[in-house]
């Protein structure tokens, strides 16, 4: 191999091979990958269901287990989800606590 198929990393300090610096670079684009309680991708779009009684702080109510969440939308974190319920906007869930539908 010759010293232009290797690339240096500067969020890792490495020098990498060019494919697997692509690689990282296309990977870190996408964003983080969400799952939710049983490990199951979740995806912007996506109907979950709560595994937990979750108390909305500011609305003063209490979402049940079994509610049913539609069309999720994924956050720049990789354990949070952004949705809407019946009564309270910029609901913001943990994905630890639902699980896909």
């Amino acid at each position: 191999m010759s010293d232009e198929d290797y690339v240096y990393d500067e969020a890792s300090g490495e020098w990498l091979p060019a494919s697997e610096a692509e690689a990282r670079a296309t990977a870190a684009a996408a964003g983080p990958e969400v799952r939710d309680a049983v490990g199951n991708l979740l995806t912007d779009g996506d109907s979950v269901v709560l595994v937990k009684d979750l108390q909305v702080k500011g609305a003063g109510q209490t979402l049940k287990v079994g509610t049913v969440i539609k069309s999720i939308r994924l956050t720049g974190d990789a354990q949070e989800i952004d949705c809407r319920h019946d009564g309270i906007k910029g609901l913001v869930l943990r994905a630890e606590f639902v699980r896909k539908r």
